[in-house]
């Protein structure tokens, strides 16, 4: 069963998040003395259901016991909208854990999450331990409101089954591999409709949002300045130029009609495990669905082929984040559970052992146990390759993603006949949202 929210629908609750800007001031934000007790109630919202949940449940429970004090209440199955609504009417819970790292920009500048700065300071708490990506991606703007809870590091998932049938050494390393590979994987009925893909290109498959392949070429959403990239960044050209012909290749109404028969991207259904789509972009917690799910197939794991092979290596990277609501009962204690689900080494390293998510501590990282598997080491390595990339936080939100979305949606299909001057236009539309934020 679904235990996860798709990472390309960010639409869902930006409407909602975008409200954080109207609720009531925050408190002022002053923390307690060095060595205070902390005792008293806090309360926990997160969006995890199912086993995931459990094991939340679990992690929640060595605390407790570490911390007699203190007593936990979790709420599941708790989404991003869910927990801004309550912020938003003055009932927050006291802590937050989010699954879009794309929420950062919005939490920080609103002050829906209060700046973790004096807690960090005053606990002199060593954010060196951190990687550098998701240090970046737990800010915004100098401000600190978010730490990481676990990563996700997105590679290709490649049927070893179908690549042997198709004669097909091992995984490819550039685009232009991945192109020649997914034409030989594909089959197609006497009609011409598809019948088997190697590769679906379209960017509203699965987990094929922009954010997750541009690390393919390295395009940058953002310049310097905060304003949008991507009409000006050649990278963003040659990945979309890239896209289309393979679309094309397969006819844009093809790849529409197959994929409207494929299934959820959460169920047993998912098209890769049923070996309708050979190829497949993902991350590490599809792991845990393959072994649950399909646990007869046959898969290799590898970074995303890139357009230079210098690049090669690297994916993306996201991740969960946890904060402080502004108006917690009780922060000091949310601060705490903060603390020991985020830096604490052995408790880090258990829940990226439960969740089967990329831990994000230097020696969870490194813990052997979770390197024994090669598979979710292969996602450790992309992870920590510094030719991994995660998608800039901003004040707007996701609602710069969201548009040049929409306009990738439009480009696939055929309606866009300039590519430079649709992404032009896509810059001016970004630029737009940002400045009204979102």
């Amino acid at each position: 069963m679904n235990t996860r929210i798709p990472r390309t629908l960010f639409a869902l609750g930006t409407a909602v998040l975008l409200t954080t800007a109207c609720t009531p001031a925050p408190k002022e934000n002053k923390v307690a003395d060095p060595g205070t007790r902390v005792a008293g109630n806090v309360e926990l919202w997160h969006f995890f259901t199912e086993r995931e949940a459990q094991a939340i449940e679990q992690v929640v429970a060595d605390f407790q016991t570490g911390h007699p004090a203190i007593k936990v209440t979790v709420k599941s199955g708790q989404d991003d909208s869910k927990v801004t609504q309550a912020i938003g009417a003055g009932n927050g819970p006291d802590v937050g854990l989010s699954y879009s790292t794309d929420i950062v920009g919005k939490f920080c500048s609103s002050g829906a999450w209060v700046d973790l700065k004096p807690y960090l300071e005053r606990d002199r708490v060593d954010l060196g331990q951190l990687n550098v990506t998701t240090r970046s991606y737990t800010e915004f703007d100098g401000k600190r409101c978010a730490m990481p809870f676990l990563a996700d590091a997105y590679g290709m998932y490649y049927n070893k089954d179908l690549f042997a049938k198709a004669g097909i050494a091992g995984p490819p390393k550039t685009l232009a591999e991945l192109t020649e590979d997914a034409k030989k994987l594909t089959v197609r009925n006497p009609d011409g409709s598809l019948k088997q893909v190697g590769f679906l290109p379209l960017y509203d498959f699965y987990e094929n949002a922009a954010a997750h392949l541009a690390p393919a070429t390295g395009a940058k959403w953002l310049t310097g300045d905060g304003k949008s990239a991507v009409g000006t960044d050649p990278n963003w050209k040659t990945l979309l130029t890239w896209q289309k012909d393979l679309v094309d290749w397969y006819g844009y109404d093809n790849l529409t009609k197959f994929k409207a028969g494929l299934g959820d991207e959460f169920s047993a259904d998912n098209a890769f495990q049923k070996g309708q789509v050979a190829i497949n972009i993902d991350a590490e917690y599809r792991l845990a669905f393959l072994k649950d799910q399909a646990p007869k197939l046959k898969y290799g794991v590898a970074p995303l082929p890139t357009s230079d092979p210098a690049r090669y290596g690297g994916g993306y990277v996201t991740g969960n984040i946890m904060g402080i609501s502004k108006n917690a009962k009780n922060p000091e204690a949310a601060w705490e559970l903060i603390k020991y689900l985020t830096t604490d080494d052995a408790a880090v390293t258990k829940l990226a052992g439960l969740i089967k998510n990329v831990p994000t501590t230097t020696k969870s990282i490194a813990d052997p146990a979770l390197n024994a598997d090669p598979d979710f080491k292969a996602f450790i390595d992309i992870f920590n390759n510094p030719n991994s990339m995660t998608s800039p936080p901003s004040a707007s939100g996701p609602a710069y993603q969201e548009t040049f979305q929409q306009f990738l949606i439009k480009y696939q299909s055929g309606k866009v006949a300039d590519l430079d001057g649709g992404l032009a236009d896509a810059d001016k539309q970004i630029n737009s949202v940002m400045t009204l934020g979102g």
